[in-house]
């Protein structure tokens, strides 16, 4: 099931006694309940299927021929994460999928480290991660810390990383990120503070056209600053050149600010 892309999920029951249902909130160490450690006679194990919506394979495909890497964190299992990375264009043959235990033993946690003025999060085993993250698409099993990690190396390497989430756990690192989205519609309240962009129709189409806006954005400020920069370097050599050659600038005042 978890192969196909199915989140399973098992039910069972148990016979409790008068001194079992007073014990029924305890934990143990593991914060597990201690009832549901032995004794459970299983019912039957379901798949739930949630498969990505249609337009998905190709708005990451989109994403990628615009050079933005897609790396999908979960809290699925290994393998049911890497059947629905698949499904959606993230995950190819040459990808890596990781657990959060596994992911955090290879890098470390996050750091501080301290300068004169600043404090910057650093990931501990900076080589380690350099050496995984290309092929690195799927992390399964993660906790917040792990994601903060992740966060904090892309940006270490000099990415301009966007984070998308929905829930709480995912507050830390939407708002390390350089451009946090939260779902509008699922959204928890804490992720929609934290973000930078929230998506009102939950799409991720969304973040492509908000990519191609950017990009034009940035694309046309820089043809304006070069404009500006050429014309202004332009009327500023002309006017030395005019007060060393004819005592007076060429061009006149109005010229000037036309």
């Amino acid at each position: 099931m978890a192969g196909q892309g199915l989140r399973t999920v098992g039910i069972a029951f148990k016979d409790l006694t008068e001194d079992e249902m007073e014990k029924l909130n305890e934990l143990d160490e593991n914060e597990n309940p201690v009832l549901e450690k032995n004794e459970l006679n299983l019912i039957g194990i379901f798949g739930i299927c949630d498969p990505p919506r249609d337009e998905v394979p190709d708005t990451i495909q989109a994403l990628k021929n615009a050079q933005i890497k897609v790396k999908m964190i979960t809290g699925d299992i290994p393998t049911t994460a890497l059947a629905i990375a698949r499904r959606a264009g993230i995950a190819d043959e040459n990808s890596i999928t990781m657990t959060g235990d596994k992911f955090r033993n290879e890098v470390g946690s996050s750091a501080r480290l301290e300068g004169k003025n600043m404090k910057n999060d650093i990931v501990a085993n900076f080589e380690n991660f350099i050496r995984i993250i290309d092929h690195l698409d799927v992390l399964a099993r993660i906790a917040p810390a792990e994601k903060y990690t992740l966060v904090t190396g892309l940006k270490q390497m000099g990415s301009t990383v966007a984070v998308v989430g929905d829930g709480a756990n995912d507050e830390p690192a939407i708002k390390k990120a350089n451009i946090g989205f939260a779902m509008g519609i699922a959204g928890n309240e804490l992720a929609k503070s934290a973000a930078d962009i929230i998506l009102l129709d939950n799409n991720l189409g969304s973040i492509l056209k908000a990519a191609k806006w950017g990009r034009s954005i940035n694309d046309n400020v820089k043809k304006f600053i070069q404009f500006q920069l050429t014309v202004n370097l332009v009327a500023v050599t002309l006017a030395i050149v005019g007060a060393f050659t004819i005592k007076q600038s060429p061009l006149s005042a109005t010229q000037l600010l036309w």
